[in-house]
């Protein structure tokens, strides 16, 4: 968990990709820092482990169990929230998958799959959140981007299309809404030692040449990627929108 200093007594979040890894520590970070939580994952019973985490801590935690890769649960969630809570001002587009695999082997479902989630629902999602922000000229959109949203990686091709393209959606966002008191930001972590960055990266024959690239010679840790998500969302970076903070211990400095 964080241990960063934010107030957010007077927000209300939607997560999305709330279950597991870099989306599950953003929301108890949050919840700890006095913001009411919406939860979104595949999982019911995790959503359920992470409302009765979040609350044992002292927070407030709403949860709905959606799909992302499916259009009208994207959006069914989305609506969902707006109509429980007034207000909410912080959004975290974080629901994420990846399928490594080289070009010349590229499977269609895995490329349709990795954009519905990756880019799609972060676009629908935030089309129906981001008209109540507009409305209450109140909001800070957080989108999880990559270091793949700025540079190529082998065996990433569908990966690196979706988050090049998460990129530009949050750039086009900040464009559309920032007349509006609405900001939109995006975090690019290099690999993060999550349960999903384990598994792609966790053997050295893969992942010591990728680190032998990073100045800092370590990958990241969910709470380094939380904290830059949690600047964003907050009124320390209230002057900030359109950018990518990369959380990539230097790696785009060569």
């Amino acid at each position: 968990m964080s241990k960063v200093s934010f107030d957010f007594s007077d927000h209300i979040a939607i997560v999305t990709g709330a279950t597991k890894g870099i989306g599950r520590a953003t929301a108890l970070a949050l919840g700890a820092c006095g913001c009411t939580v919406a939860a979104t994952g595949r999982s019911r019973e995790d959503l359920e482990s992470l409302k009765n985490e979040v609350e044992g801590g002292g927070g407030k935690c709403a949860v709905y169990p959606a799909d992302l890769s499916d259009p009208d649960q994207a959006i069914a969630m989305a609506e969902h929230f707006c109509r429980e809570f007034d207000e909410v001002s912080i959004l975290v587009n974080n629901a994420g998958v990846s399928f490594p695999e080289m070009l010349v082997d590229l499977e269609v479902s895995n490329w349709d799959k990795t954009l519905d989630i990756n880019l799609r629902a972060p676009a629908l999602v935030s089309k129906v959140v981001a008209r109540r922000m507009a409305a209450k000229k109140r909001g800070s959109i957080v989108n999880v981007a990559s270091l793949s949203s700025v540079t190529g990686l082998s065996e990433h091709a569908a990966y690196c299309a979706s988050k090049f393209g998460l990129h530009g959606l949050t750039k086009v966002m900040a464009l559309e809404l920032g007349g509006s008191n609405v900001r939109v930001n995006a975090v690019g972590p290099t690999v993060v030692l999550t349960p999903m960055g384990i598994e792609v990266w966790g053997d050295h024959a893969k992942g010591d040449p990728m680190k032998a690239k990073i100045p800092l010679g370590r990958f990241a840790q969910p709470k380094e990627v939380v904290d830059a998500v949690l600047f964003l969302a907050s009124d320390a970076a209230s002057m900030i929108t359109g950018e990518l903070l990369l959380v990539d211990g230097g790696y785009m400095t060569q």
